[in-house]
C-alpha cells in the first residue's frame, strides 16, 4: 500500500512539474488559445456545413411533408444530384465554373509567365516602374473589369441602354462579346494574372543563369534550354500560381455575377448566392461544400505532381549569377506591351467608369449629356430616385462601413498574425506548431462565397455563449479576419524567423517579462512584416464582395455591396461614381498607411 502511494505521490509530482512547466511558457498557452479559436472558427464551420446538408432545412417542409427542421435526410444530394432539377441547380453551373476557371487560369498562368520573364531575364526599360505597373490591377476590385466590360460592350437585346461600343460605331455587339463565358475569363485573366507574376518572377530570380549556359555550351537553342532547365527548376512555383489563381477564379463572385447573372449563365458561387437568396439554404451549403472539395482536390492534385521530382534547387554554394537577355531594339516594343496592357487593365476602365459617372442619360455619350449629378447632385432634378455619390446618404454609410471594416480586420489579423507567428517560430519542428501553421493557412482554400454560406450556417443561431451573429457587423469583421488570416500569419512567420532568440533570451536572463519582451523587442523587430500583411488585409477587405454578398444587410452594407446592388436596379451612373469612390479611399489609404509607417520597410512592391 505504502509502494502503491509513493508511485501515484510521484505520478502526481510529475503531472505538477508539467503543468508548472506548461504555465511558465507563454507560448504554450498562447498556442492553446489560438487552437481553441481556429478550431472555432475554421476546422467547427467546416463539419457545420456538411452537418447543414444532410439534415431538413425549413425551406423544405413543401418537399418533405410531415419532417422537422435537424432530421437527417439525403433530400438535398438527391435534389442536387439526382432529380430533374439537378442540370440547371448543378451540373450547368459546375460546367461553366469548370470552364471559367480553367480558362482564365491558363491566361493567368501564360501572361504571368511572360511578364516574370521580361522584368527578371531581359533589359526591358525602365525595369521598376515596369515591376511595379504590372501589379497595379490587383489594387482594383476584381470586379471593376466587368463593370468597364459593361460599360463597353453592353448591347440594348439584355435590356437597358447600349454601351460605348454600340454608341461609337452604331452596331449592337452580340450577346457572346457582351455577357458569358468569354467576357468572364477575359475579366478574371486580366486581374488574377498578378499571382503568377508575382509567384512565378520570385521563382524566375533564383535560377543560376550558368545552368542555360552550360545547356548553351551543349549545342541546346534556347527554346530548348528553356524547356529542358528553366521550366522544370521553376515548376513548384508553377504550381503555387495555378493553385492560388484556380482557387481565386473559381470562387469568385462578382465578375461572373456582373457578366453572367444578366443572361442567366450561373457558375456555382452565383449559384450559391441564388440558392441561400431564395432561402433554398440546404442547396446553397451543397454547393458550397462542392467548391471547398474542389479546391482540395486542386491542391492535392498539383502536390501529387510536384512531388514526384525529389530535386527543384536553384542556388547552391558554387556561386551565383544571372544574365540579362538583351532584347536590342525589341526592347521599346516590349516596354510598349506592357504600357499598352496597363491602358487596358487600369486606365480605360477606370477611364470608362469616369464617362459612365457623368453621363445625364446612359449610353449617350455626347458631351452636352454630361453632368456632375450623380456625383455631388441631390435627389431630384437630373435623377428624381437617386442623388448624387456626396449626397447619397447609402452610399456614404457604406463608405463608412468599408473603412470600418477594413480597419478592424487589419487590427485583428495583425495581432492574430504576430501571435501565431511568434508561437509557430517558438515551437518550430513540433506537432502543435505545424498543425497551428496548417489551421491559419485554410482559410485561403476555402473559395470565398463558400466561406460566407459557412459562416451563415454556423451563426445564424447561438452558438453556446456566443449568440447569433448574423446580420450584425461583428461578423463581417469575425470572417474577414478569418479569411485574411493567411496573409498576416505568414508575414508574421516569416518576421518572426529573422529574429535570433538570443535576444529574447537575453532579456530574459535579465529578468525582463514576456510582455516586456515582446512590446520592447519582439514587436518592433517584427513590425515590418506585421505592418505589410496588414496592409494587405486592408486593401483586400476593402474590396471584398464575393466573401461578404451573402452576410450583408442594409444596415451593414459596405461600399461593394452598394455597387452590386446597384447593378441589379440598373443604375450605371452611380455604379460608376461609387466604384471610383472605392478605388480612391483604397488608393488613399494605401498611402496613408506607407506614410505614417514610412520608417518601416515595407515587406512588399
Amino acid at each position: 500500500m505504502t509502494l502503491f502511494s509513493e508511485t501515484a505521490s510521484r505520478d502526481n509530482w510529475r503531472w505538477m512539474r508539467r503543468a508548472a512547466h506548461f504555465v511558465s511558457a507563454p507560448e504554450r498557452l498562447i498556442a492553446l488559445g489560438l487552437a481553441i479559436l481556429l478550431g472555432l472558427l475554421v476546422i467547427v464551420p467546416l463539419f457545420q456545413l456538411v452537418r447543414e446538408t444532410i439534415t431538413v432545412q425549413p425551406y423544405d417542409s413543401a418537399y418533405l411533408p410531415g419532417r422537422q427542421p435537424g432530421e437527417l435526410t439525403l433530400f438535398h444530394y438527391e435534389r442536387v444530384f439526382g432529380s430533374r432539377l439537378s442540370w440547371a441547380l448543378f451540373y450547368k453551373p459546375f460546367m461553366n465554373s469548370l470552364v471559367t476557371a480553367f480558362g482564365a487560369t491558363i491566361i493567368c498562368l501564360a501572361l504571368g509567365a511572360l511578364l516574370a520573364w521580361i522584368v527578371v531575364r531581359t533589359n526591358v526599360p525602365y525595369r521598376e516602374f515596369v515591376n511595379t505597373a504590372v501589379v497595379l490591377p490587383y489594387m482594383l476590385p476584381s470586379w471593376v473589369m466587368a463593370l468597364a466590360w459593361v460599360t463597353f460592350f453592353k448591347n440594348d437585346r439584355v435590356g437597358g441602354a447600349s454601351g460605348v461600343f454600340a454608341y461609337l460605331f452604331g452596331v449592337q455587339p452580340p450577346d457572346w462579346i457582351a455577357f458569358g463565358g468569354i467576357p468572364i475569363i477575359i475579366c478574371l485573366s486580366l486581374h488574377y494574372y498578378v499571382y503568377g507574376f508575382l509567384i512565378i518572377s520570385g521563382s524566375l530570380a533564383t535560377v543560376d543563369s550558368q545552368l542555360e549556359e552550360a545547356g548553351a555550351i551543349a549545342g541546346m537553342s534556347r527554346l530548348r534550354q528553356f524547356v529542358s532547365i528553366t521550366a522544370p527548376l521553376v515548376l513548384p512555383a508553377v504550381g503555387s500560381a495555378v493553385v492560388m489563381t484556380f482557387i481565386r477564379v473559381i470562387g469568385s463572385f462578382g465578375t461572373p455575377a456582373v457578366l453572367g447573372m444578366p443572361i442567366r449563365y450561373f457558375v456555382l458561387p452565383t449559384q450559391i448566392y441564388a440558392a441561400i437568396g431564395s432561402r433554398n439554404v440546404g442547396d446553397g451549403y451543397l454547393l458550397a461544400l462542392v467548391l471547398v472539395l474542389m479546391a482540395i482536390l486542386f491542391i492535392w492534385i498539383n502536390q501529387r505532381m510536384i512531388g514526384v521530382r525529389k530535386s527543384f534547387v536553384t542556388m547552391s554554394g558554387k556561386g551565383f549569377r544571372r544574365r540579362e537577355i538583351d532584347l536590342g531594339r525589341a526592347r521599346w516594343l516590349v516596354f510598349a506591351f506592357v504600357v499598352a496592357l496597363m491602358c487596358l487593365t487600369v486606365v480605360l476602365p477606370l477611364g470608362l467608369l469616369v464617362l459612365q459617372s457623368l453621363s445625364r442619360t446612359a449610353g449617350n455619350y455626347d458631351l452636352s449629356n454630361l453632368t456632375l449629378h450623380y456625383w455631388i447632385g441631390a435627389r431630384g432634378g437630373v435623377n428624381a430616385l437617386y442623388a448624387g455619390v456626396f449626397q447619397n446618404p447609402q452610399i456614404l454609410h457604406a463608405a463608412w462601413n468599408s473603412l470600418r471594416l477594413a480597419f478592424f480586420t487589419a487590427l485583428a489579423t495583425g495581432v492574430l498574425g504576430f501571435l501565431i507567428g511568434y508561437v509557430v517560430v517558438k515551437t518550430r519542428g513540433s506537432l502543435s506548431s505545424r498543425a497551428l501553421e496548417l489551421a491559419a493557412f485554410l482559410p485561403y482554400i476555402f473559395p470565398a462565397v463558400a466561406f460566407g454560406a459557412i459562416y451563415i450556417g454556423m451563426f445564424s443561431r447561438p452558438v453556446g455563449p456566443i449568440p447569433a451573429l448574423y446580420g450584425t457587423f461583428a461578423l463581417l469583421v469575425l470572417i474577414a479576419a478569418v479569411k485574411n488570416l493567411p496573409y498576416t500569419s505568414r508575414t508574421g512567420i516569416a518576421a518572426m524567423l529573422q529574429i535570433d532568440k538570443s535576444l529574447e533570451e537575453s532579456a530574459r536572463v535579465q529578468g525582463i517579462g514576456w510582455v516586456g519582451r515582446v512590446r520592447h523587442i519582439v514587436a518592433p523587430l517584427a513590425a515590418s512584416g506585421l505592418v505589410s500583411g496588414m496592409l494587405l488585409s486592408f486593401i483586400g477587405t476593402m474590396r471584398e464582395l464575393s466573401l461578404i454578398i451573402l452576410l450583408v444587410t442594409p444596415s451593414t452594407a459596405v461600399l461593394a455591396s452598394v455597387i452590386y446592388t446597384y447593378q441589379t436596379d440598373d443604375v450605371p451612373q452611380l455604379i460608376g461614381a461609387a466604384t471610383l469612390l472605392l478605388v480612391a479611399l483604397v488608393v488613399g489609404c494605401n498611402i496613408l498607411f506607407r506614410l505614417v509607417f514610412r520608417n518601416t520597410k515595407m515587406g512588399f512592391a
